[in-house]
Parts: C-alpha cells; structure tokens; sequence
C-alpha cells in the first residue's frame, strides 16, 4: 500500500505583502523637486502664452476701430467689438476668390499627391522592384535640393508650356507626391508583416486591392497626419503663389492678404487686415479638428516605435 505524500502548499504571500505595502506611508516629496515642478510649470506657461499672444492680439485688433489699436496701455477686450469688420471686408478686396484658388489648389494637390505617396510607399516598402533602394535614396537626395535653386528653371518651363499665371504650377508639381510623405509613410509600413501581403497575393489579391483592403486601413492615421501638415503648408504658401500668378482672379487668399497688407496699412485699417486673417485661417483649424485624432493616433504610434 502507497502513502501519498503530502504535497506542499504554496503559501499566498501576495495578499500580505500587497496589505503591507498599503501601510508603507508613501516617500514624501523633497522641497527641491516641488521647487523644480514650480519652475517646469511657469516656464512652459511663459512658452504658451509666447505663443499664443500674437492669435489673440489677431483676434482682438480684427474687432477694434482703427483708433483702438494704438491705444497705450493696450486694449486686449475691444469695448464695444467692432463685428462689422468682418463684413467690411468682403467688399474691400477679392477675398471669396482668394479663398476658393486656395481650396482648389490645397485640396487638388493634398488629396491627389497624397494618394500617389501612399501607393509609391507601399511600392517602395513591400513590392520587389529593382534598384528601389537607389530610387528611394535618389528621392531623399532631392530633399536636399532648396526650392529657391528650382524656381528659374521650374519658371521657364511652365513660361514655355503658356501655363504662368495660371493655377497649374501650383498644383502639378505636387500632384505626384510629397517625398517626405513617402518617407514617412515607407517608414510606417515597416511595422506591417510581409505575411498578410503574401497571404492575399496567394488568394489571387492585386496591389491595388491589397493597398485598399489591408494597408490603407492601417496607415489611415499617418495619412491623416501628412495630410494637415501638408494642407497647412499649401494653404499658407506665399514664394510660388508669388512668382506664378498676376492677375487678381487667379490669386490665392496669401496673395490677396498681402494686397490688404499694402493697401489698407497705409490708411491704419489694421482691424480689416486682421479680421482677413482671421477668416483665412478657419480653414485650416476646421482641417485640423476634423483630423486631430488621426493626428494624434499617429504621433503615439510613432513615438511608441521609437
């Protein structure tokens, strides 16, 4: 006849400690690292208000009077606010046109040139191609190269195509992608695994049909996010608009805010030139609300891999 030896219990040291640790009183903070707090605390307050001082001083000079914005101490809350500014200036200047050439081009060249540098990053980070590396490193070379260099030879051919003054040197350009959109998301698709690719390449998937399907789902949040930044950039560009376009009905709004700038300055009418700047950035913050929590899906993930 066999005994069973008993079989040692394993003890439960879990719910004591844990009530031990309860009772530990927590280590009280030293008045050096309070100090250091305070500091952290009013130096990055002093960085916010830095930088949010000049989009309230926009705001409050667009609804004063012309005599208001030179009063000294200055008057941050107008009394009475001065909302006919903002009508004002629908008739001091081409201000509708300058908006929708600015739409036309933002969102032709980010919605467009944002779908090329997502298909050439998927091209780029999962096709096999030949020399792709050498084509990427020559893409990322051209990064280097300063738009300024550009701008003579970029001119005369568009001179001789009869296109200056019109809206296509600035969309054309763009249309066939950002380099540093393709960086990025190239970049972005490293994370995804070969297998799923390989595995709907077996069930008879086309490219195209996997990039639909399985990747731009995944890389919806950093498209997202190169899609406002370069949003932003297009909208607010003033050196092409410049140097392309003449005449005022093909004008973007940067080009006609800064006909406001030259015309009203003179004549002190700085709440109209401010009340302009104001509506043209709604467009901009309006982008950005929509996509914020793309935005900021895709700088978590970026800094997670980091």
């Amino acid at each position: 006849m066999t005994t069973l030896a008993p079989q040692p219990t394993e003890s439960k040291p879990s719910a004591v400690s844990s009530r031990n640790q309860k009772l530990i009183p927590s280590r009280p903070r030293s008045a050096g690292y309070r100090m250091g707090n305070w500091i952290v605390g009013l130096v990055l307050s002093l960085g916010g208000i830095t930088m949010i001082a000049p989009l309230i001083w926009m705001f409050s000079t667009s609804l004063k009077t012309r005599e208001a914005v030179f009063s000294l101490p200055p008057q941050w809350i107008p009394d009475p606010a001065q909302w006919d500014n903002y009508l004002r200036v629908w008739d001091a200047g081409p201000l509708l046109t300058g908006i929708t050439n600015s739409a036309i081009v933002a969102v032709s060249v980010t919605v467009v040139g944002g779908a090329a540098s997502a298909l050439a990053a998927y091209a780029f980070a999962k096709m096999r191609l030949p020399y792709k590396g050498v084509i990427f490193l020559g893409l990322l070379t051209a990064i280097m190269v300063p738009f300024p260099t550009l701008m003579i030879p970029q001119f005369q051919i568009f001179a001789t195509a009869g296109l200056v003054d019109t809206l296509w040197p600035l969309i054309l350009p763009a249309i066939f992608g950002n380099i540093v959109m393709v960086f990025f998301l190239r970049q972005y698709l490293d994370s995804v695994p070969d297998s799923i690719i390989e595995a709907a390449k077996i069930d008879g998937a086309t490219h195209l049909q996997i990039f639909w399907r399985l990747i731009f789902p995944i890389i919806r949040p950093a498209i997202a996010a190169q899609f406002i930044l370069w949003f932003m950039a297009v909208w607010n560009d003033y050196l092409a608009p410049i140097i392309y376009l003449n005449s005022p009905e093909v004008q973007t709004l940067q080009l006609v805010i800064a006909r406001f700038n030259a015309t009203y300055a003179s004549q002190t009418d700085y709440p109209l030139i401010m009340a302009a700047s104001c509506i043209a950035l709604v467009p901009v913050l309006t982008v950005f609300v929509i996509f914020q929590r793309q935005i900021i899906e895709s700088i978590a993930l970026t800094g997670s891999k980091g």
